[in-house]
């Protein structure tokens, strides 16, 4: 049953109607809800790794990396750099820490939400080379528009990261409104396929791609 993913059903055809409304809204106004402790050990862990091992490193985020595929990928391919993948899954994480072991020396697996070190991240002054999300689910309701990264309060923290921001979709209307949203904040992107028999980094991506379906990349150089 591995290449039978449908493609993405939705009653949104296009850019939401509402997207420039809703991202006006966030970047005039600074999220101010509560970070939660668990988010704040997290960053704790991630600094004191960081410095570790050199905190003039490159620094590259790989956020929602689910069983971490795509973060082995990066810092196999990146030994310079510093490389931190994200996810709330404490399961998916000790998959991923059994899957690849040992994992790369330029590797951190951390158990966070994104959306809390995403903002600590910004009040320490972090800035990322990198910054890839990846896992491909774009909450494709019409509905659901404040649930996608750049429709939530956290997207402001988003920009301030900066470094090159990647994020991939096998629903090309989730990347059009992201590089919307990008262009209100004053930010180039560009949408392309990812070329039919390219090698996938992430799981998701290998499914759909057996599936017959065409993956998308959206890539952004956020300064």
């Amino acid at each position: 049953m591995f290449a039978n993913s449908r493609e993405v059903q939705s009653n949104q055809q296009g850019v939401h109607t509402d997207l420039e409304k809703v991202v006006r809204r966030h970047l005039a106004s600074p999220w101010q809800a509560p970070l939660a402790d668990f988010d704040r050990e997290a960053f704790a862990a991630a600094l004191a790794w960081r410095q570790a091992r050199g905190m003039e490193r490159p620094l590259m985020l790989d956020s929602g990396c689910g069983t971490g595929r795509s973060s082995v990928h990066l810092a196999l391919a990146n030994p310079q750099a510093l490389v931190i993948g994200v996810d709330q899954s404490a399961d998916r994480l000790t998959k991923a820490e059994r899957r690849f072991a040992p994992l790369p020396e330029n590797l951190l697996l951390l158990r966070s939400d994104c959306a809390g070190l995403w903002r600590l991240m910004v009040e320490a002054g972090w800035k990322l080379t990198r910054h890839q999300i990846l896992y491909p689910n774009p909450w494709p309701k019409s509905a659901h528009l404040k649930r996608r990264w750049h429709g939530h309060p956290v997207w402001p923290a988003v920009l301030a990261l900066g470094g090159e921001l990647e994020l991939r979709s096998n629903w090309p209307v989730y990347l059009e409104e992201v590089k919307a949203a990008l262009a209100l904040s004053g930010h180039q992107a560009a949408i392309e396929p990812l070329p039919e028999g390219y090698e996938p980094v992430t799981d998701f991506e290998e499914k759909y791609q057996a599936s017959g379906q065409v993956n998308w990349r959206l890539v952004a150089e956020i300064c």
